[in-house]
């Protein structure tokens, strides 16, 4: 029994007193005529209790010895033992045998419960399974029952009060704080089992407190705890100085506290159930059940409503198998019709998209091969090639060269000749021609858009640079860029250290690796071209002309929001493999710095994505841009194809075409493209909810027939009990009352 399971009777100096008499039981206090004392069992606060054996029977008995007259309540003892006697037929109450109240010291005799309180077999497993605490609850219901219907309320229920017999059933027990249900006189509980209106020294005897002491026990039996109890709330209770004052914080903490949820929690509780022990714990008596009749009665309509169930269930099993089995067959039917219809249009759309990837891959073919006839006549003109000739013998460039290695040296000669008056004639020559070619756009979309025209030496540095904005101040002129795709030809940039005679420069037209503007920090491409002395046929320097990224004219398109269009990608290897050239979403961005922050690696198109868009019409592509800040119309899937862009040789020793390894790759959005799919779909789901819609109502209303039929009362089968479980120690769960010393 818990410590704090004490009827609150019993001061601290009376449970020392019990402890000391506990151990003295070498011999039983008195012989009793018929019976053999040959075990002690345990000792309470007024006696001890032995285990006997009828000499005449054989039957083993429980006897309890009343040690100390003058600590004991008569009337009390008197009570439990007239209960007892009354109730000792029942087999859900301990039976009393024999009384002595003539021998010194009284006892009575009673039966022998051989397994124990429950409050042993829960100090030993905590909890008990649900169903087992069902059947406990049910069956001390019962018992409770039948005391009540003597007229008899025990007052005092708690698991020490409740014995376990050989088949592990319980027998109600100590009847020492019970009251007749016509008494006025108040009797006290258990903290925790006891109804809070119980816990008042005026309050008189209610079935509703045995109500209240039946849900507390369930409560504890599935949890582990009774209701309300913790260290905190138990410490406040005991803290008080006398036993009014514990009662009253007793009654307080039950009717401020939130009702218990505990138990609702717990595997195996359903919802009837845990609503019959939610009422029966009901701190106001008004909303507890009456008596213990109408929780049997719950427990009989939740069993009655348990038994139906798979009776309602099997009227409607049929049907809806039937239904089910329609369901299934029918979506499958349909998911495979869907699936069919969208491969088909997968795989138009993507041969649609592969022809439409070609003409874009052909026409860019032809424009940049216009840039590089544009490039190449440049460099051919006279007079670039005249100022070119010029500023080369300038000794200023020698010296330049001459300080490559040494940035402390080099760099006031740098800013010396920018500011130097040679290069004006080369430099005003270089902007005449990029205003002509800005000029042509006021007249034509699609003419030539450069961004910049600037030339190096045949040593890489930039004698001569101009901007499409005539505000940007120079940064690259003077400095040696040798290491660029632009001037060596190479598919990758070269260590920036490198220097002539190590590279040398290209000898035909060619398309740069996309590289970042050091003067503007913008990502662009790069047409150059060697310029060749017309008359040497020595090459003296190189001609280059940028395009910003997502400049091609073929692959302009303002139609940002469109859900299909092409894009150039950067296939060739290098740092810029992967990289988005041209794309919509360059056309939405007013500030044209920040969308080449789309050259970034996490904004590229992957080896395994230009793979499978090579070649599976199955593909789902992912556009890596509508992960960007403003990509969000692009999110989704799509259908891509892929074709690479194909570039004659400009070299005059071998003019057979070559991959540029650009790629062309027009996506089509997949959700637009099988629209009439899904909207045929959703149209064949529509009728497919309508039709399953009427075969339910059928299910329904056949349903509503049965439980109709079923609704009629039926007789109730008793609770089948559990098996048992396995047996506890002993117990001695009578209470034995003292009056309360604080």
């Amino acid at each position: 029994m818990s410590h704090s399971d004490h009827t609150q009777q019993q001061s601290l100096e009376e449970q020392r007193q019990a402890q000391e008499r506990s151990l003295r039981r070498s011999r039983p206090p008195v012989e009793v005529p018929g019976y053999a004392l040959d075990e002690f069992l345990g000792a309470g606060a007024f006696g001890e209790v032995w285990i006997g054996i009828d000499r005449n029977t054989g039957r083993r008995v429980a006897i309890k010895f009343y040690l100390h007259r003058g600590g004991v309540d008569w009337s009390l003892l008197a009570r439990e033992v007239k209960h007892l006697v009354s109730l000792s037929a029942d087999r859900y109450i301990v039976q009393v045998l024999a009384v002595g109240w003539d021998a010194d010291p009284p006892y009575y005799v009673m039966e022998y419960v051989e397994n124990g309180s429950l409050e042993d077999l829960l100090q030993q497993q905590a909890a008990l399974p649900p169903a087992r605490a069902e059947q406990l609850f049910h069956e001390i219901a019962i018992g409770l029952l039948h005391s009540h219907g003597k007229g008899v309320l025990h007052c005092d229920l708690k698991p020490a009060n409740i014995l376990l017999d050989q088949d592990h059933r319980p027998r109600l027990a100590d009847f020492g704080q019970s009251r007749l249900s016509s008494e006025q006189k108040p009797a006290l509980g258990t903290l925790f089992y006891m109804a809070p209106e119980q816990a008042d020294l005026e309050a008189v005897p209610d079935a509703r407190w045995d109500v209240y002491a039946l849900g507390a026990i369930y409560y504890r039996m599935v949890t582990g705890h009774p209701p309300h109890r913790d260290n905190t709330t138990t410490r406040d209770i005991e803290s008080a100085t006398s036993l009014p004052q514990r009662l009253e914080r007793y009654r307080r903490l039950i009717r401020q506290s939130k009702p218990p949820t505990r138990h609702a929690h717990v595997r195996g509780v359903d919802r009837a159930l845990a609503a019959i022990i939610d009422r029966c714990l009901a701190a106001d008596p008004n909303n507890r059940f009456a008596n213990v009749q109408e929780v049997l009665d719950a427990l009989r309509r939740r069993a009655e409503a348990r038994t139906r169930r798979p009776l309602m269930l099997l009227g409607v099993l049929g049907p809806l198998l039937l239904l089910m089995v329609m369901a299934v067959f029918g979506w499958r039917g349909y998911l495979e019709a869907k699936r069919q219809s969208t491969d088909a249009i997968r795989q138009r759309a993507y041969e649609s998209n592969a022809f439409a990837a070609k003409f874009v891959a052909s026409a860019l073919e032809a424009e940049i091969e216009r840039y590089f006839d544009v490039a190449e006549r440049e460099s051919r003109l006279p007079d670039l090639q005249a100022r070119l000739n010029e500023l080369r013998s300038y000794p200023l460039v020698d010296r330049l060269h001459a300080a490559d290695n040494d940035p402390a040296r080099r760099e006031p000669l740098r800013e010396q000749f920018v500011a130097d008056p040679e290069r004006d004639a080369l430099t005003a020559h270089l902007r005449s021609r990029l205003d002509s070619y800005l000029d042509l756009l006021d007249d034509d979309p699609n003419a030539a858009k450069f961004a910049s025209i600037f030339i190096t030496d045949e040593r890489g540095m930039i004698v001569a640079a101009v901007y499409d904005d005539e505000q940007v101040s120079t940064k690259s002129v003077g400095g040696n860029y040798a290491w660029r795709t632009y001037f060596h030809g190479g598919p990758v940039e070269l260590p920036r250290d490198m220097r002539t005679p190590a590279i040398r420069p290209l000898l035909a037209s060619h398309l740069s690796a996309v590289f970042q503007s050091t003067t503007t920090n913008l990502w662009k491409v790069a047409i150059s071209t060697p310029v060749i002395d017309n008359e040497t046929r020595r090459t003296i320097g190189v001609l280059v002309m940028t395009v910003n990224m997502g400049d091609f004219a073929v692959l302009r398109n303002d139609n940002v929001q469109s859900d299909r269009f092409a894009v150039l990608v950067d296939g060739r290897e290098g740092t810029s493999h992967g990289t988005i050239l041209q794309h919509p979403l360059f056309a939405r961005e007013g500030d044209t710095s920040a969308r080449y922050e789309y050259s970034k690696p996490e904004y590229r198109v992957t080896n395994e994505q230009l793979d499978q868009v090579a070649s599976n019409w199955r593909y789902q592509y992912v556009d890596p841009l509508s992960t960007a800040p403003k990509g969000v119309a692009y999110k989704g899937t799509w259908i891509a194809a892929l074709e690479p862009v194909q570039l004659p040789e400009r070299n005059e020793a071998n003019a057979s075409p070559r991959d540029s390894e650009l790629m062309v790759l027009v996506q089509e959005s997949e959700q637009e493209a099988t629209r009439p799919v899904r909207s045929l779909g959703s149209r064949l789901v529509r009728e497919g909810i309508l039709a399953l819609f009427v075969v339910l109502c059928g299910v329904l209303a056949l349903w509503y027939f049965v439980v109709h039929i079923m609704s009629s009362p039926t007789p109730w089968e008793p609770h089948r009990p559990l098996p048992t479980t396995t047996s506890t120690p002993v117990h001695d769960a009578t209470t034995l009352a003292v009056r309360d010393k604080s």
